[in-house]
């Protein structure tokens, strides 16, 4: 058999679903996104984020993951790049021009492609997706069945959907509370700050609180 067994698998969904509805950088991510300009940019984030997934899912299941584990440096190099770029997200919405459209004009006014681009590096980079297929997600894999890296990526494409779906409830929330929020003259005097000051926070946050979590592994 290629996969796990089926009582390991169901403990793997209940335990991820645990570990996805924890807010992390790619949620708050695309709560900012959906709240900005909607759900549907939200739902188009969505797709960059886990396009970004099935990367950590390949590189896992090809056995890099356990070359990146095993060197301080790739690991680091990771971690401050992903950090790095959060705080640049951030930066470049509080200090950049004004750009929160209508609901209707948002996903055109940001562009499909960038709202992919942006969603997908922010999940390559993001430690918490990395940590998990780095160290979590192997102890589900059960050697004595063989085909290691099958299972790796058959329980890889299960974490996919399941965030797929969790992150799309969350999108779908935020969308209509944006509604509300964008047509509230007091937030929009303080909006560039409510979305821009989380990502800076989370970048600090991954940069610095980060190397405990990495010498725990």
């Amino acid at each position: 058999m290629i996969t796990p067994t089926l009582g390991n698998i169901w403990l793997f969904i209940g335990t991820s679903l645990a570990l996805l509805l924890i807010p992390g950088p790619a949620v708050l991510y695309i709560f900012a996104r959906s709240v900005e300009q909607g759900r549907l940019a939200g739902f188009v984030s969505i797709l960059g984020i886990h396009a970004a997934t099935l990367v950590h899912v390949i590189v896992a299941a090809l056995g890099l993951s356990a070359i990146l584990a095993s060197s301080a440096l790739a690991f680091s190099a990771v971690k401050y790049a992903g950090a790095a770029y959060l705080i640049w997200l951030g930066l470049r919405k509080i200090f950049g021009r004004n750009e929160l459209p209508d609901t209707e004009t948002g996903l055109k006014a940001f562009g499909v492609a960038r709202l992919l681009r942006d969603g997908f590096l922010v999940n390559l980079f993001n430690q918490k997706t990395a940590l998990f297929f780095l160290a979590f997600l192997p102890q589900f894999i059960e050697v004595d069945r063989g085909h290691a890296a099958m299972q790796i990526a058959f329980m890889g494409l299960i974490y996919t959907c399941l965030g797929i779906i969790t992150d799309g409830s969350y999108a779908f929330a935020a969308g209509i509370a944006g509604d509300w929020l964008r047509r509230n003259r007091r937030y929009l005097a303080v909006e560039r700050y409510i979305s821009g000051g989380p990502l800076i926070g989370l970048g600090l946050t991954a940069a610095f609180a980060g190397n405990r979590g990495s010498r725990q592994q």
